[in-house]
């Protein structure tokens, strides 16, 4: 029964001390010589099936490169290149195949992890930025413009001067001191507009709440203005971007949240299922 028992465990012991060597023999990457980094990550890689080598070479590159900051692609001198270097063999030194790529898809958790992290934030600031554009439209409404008319005027001497005669009405509860506008030059029936362009006025003496003032306003006329050439049936409508309060500084725009905005905020929601 001894004699048996002794057996079993001599046997036993074979075995573990079998897989002990083969876990000792399990390729590892050195880095101490740039020679013996380079002999030994292919001693590693060799040691996959074919199928995984792409996978570790992706893996080797992810490792080696995530100790890399943005700073350091900027940083002068050699002493900066070599820290560099010090650092991107430390991450790959005593490595096997498995381990490497097991860090590297930690890392890739790790980055794809701040990623959505940080998507979260844009997307809710973009949200809160749609919701005050949308207010501010609403606001903007209530700045009316009651009569727009786009007309070439024709100077002796001087050519054709475009003028734009516009009138207006504060319907906000705040005095305007500037007011932004974009106006159309368009003919019924024609999808395409003779003319889109901004223009903008600063109120002498602002613009109380209930007020309604007309105004003549004389564009540049070597502007885009000055160029247009529309028929007489051609149409002019003028809608409000934006108005400044008393103090000058943005009271309600239309322009705050753009396609742009609208276009990354569905991409981030989309991308990450939020």
């Amino acid at each position: 029964m001894i004699k048996t028992n002794t057996l079993a465990i001599s046997a036993l012991l074979m075995l573990a001390l079998s897989g002990c060597d083969k876990i000792l023999s399990e390729p590892t990457i050195d880095t101490s010589t740039d020679e013996l980094m380079k002999t030994t990550s292919q001693e590693v890689r060799s040691s996959l099936p074919e199928a995984d080598r792409s996978k570790f070479d992706n893996a080797l590159k992810l490792l080696a490169f995530s100790q890399i900051d943005m700073k350091d692609l900027f940083a002068a001198g050699a002493a900066d290149t070599e820290s560099i270097e010090s650092r991107m063999k430390e991450s790959l030194h005593g490595k096997t195949a498995q381990q490497v790529i097991a860090e590297a898809e930690n890392i890739k958790l790790e980055r794809e992890k701040r990623q959505r992290e940080q998507a979260v934030v844009e997307i809710a600031e973009l949200e809160k930025k749609r919701e005050a554009s949308a207010k501010a439209i609403k606001e903007l409404k209530k700045f009316q413009v009651i009569r727009s008319r786009f007309t070439q005027e024709e100077q002796k001497y001087r050519g054709k001067q475009p003028i734009i005669d516009i009138t207006v009405k504060n319907g906000t509860d705040s005095p305007v001191s500037r007011a932004y506008f974009e106006g159309t030059i368009a003919s019924p029936g024609r999808s395409v507009p003779w003319h889109v362009d901004t223009f903008n006025y600063s109120i002498s003496g602002g613009l109380e709440p209930g007020e309604e003032q007309s105004w003549r306003l004389a564009p540049n006329r070597f502007s885009d203005w000055g160029k247009v050439n529309a028929p007489a049936d051609a149409v002019f409508t003028v809608t409000v971007q934006r108005i400044d309060g008393a103090d000058s500084q943005s009271l309600y725009s239309a322009t705050g949240f753009t396609e742009r905005d609208e276009k990354r905020l569905s991409e981030l929601k989309s991308k990450y299922d939020i």
